[in-house]
């Protein structure tokens, strides 16, 4: 089977571990943007920490989890989101207002929502995490 998406992929590994209490998940093939998506999560606390094993190959991630992770996904197409427009997907995508983060791509680097909103920058919603 084809994978379409290993963004998609490596957050699904993620969620369906930590459902299952596991204490570190496998993640393969390895990416640029999974890593700077992985960062956000490890700065907010959701994971502990992640080593990048390079096998010559596409290269793998080892996660830490530390069970603070409820969900996390990606969104398909990456929609453009103006800074004006991200109150709005805020409050369709989270639980709550002071709960959990939504990922963009932006000009300024792979960032989540309230910095790019103090960077007055929009971008490319690439996932959520909560």
């Amino acid at each position: 089977m084809v994978r379409m998406s290993a963004l998609a992929d490596a957050l699904k590994n993620i969620c369906n571990a930590e459902k299952r209490n596991k204490r570190q998940v496998l993640i393969r093939p390895c990416s640029k943007v999974i890593v700077k998506f992985l960062t956000v999560m490890m700065k907010h606390g959701y994971i502990n920490e992640f080593e990048i094993v390079d096998d010559h190959r596409a290269g793998k991630i080892v996660v830490q989890l530390n069970g603070r992770l409820n969900k996390c996904g990606v969104i398909s197409p990456r929609f453009d989101v103006g800074v004006k427009e991200m109150e709005r997907w805020s409050n369709n995508l989270l639980p709550s207002r002071q709960f959990g983060f939504i990922v963009l791509t932006t000009s300024a680097g792979i960032m989540d929502h309230e910095e790019a909103r103090r960077k007055h920058a929009g971008g490319k919603i690439l996932g959520f995490f909560f």
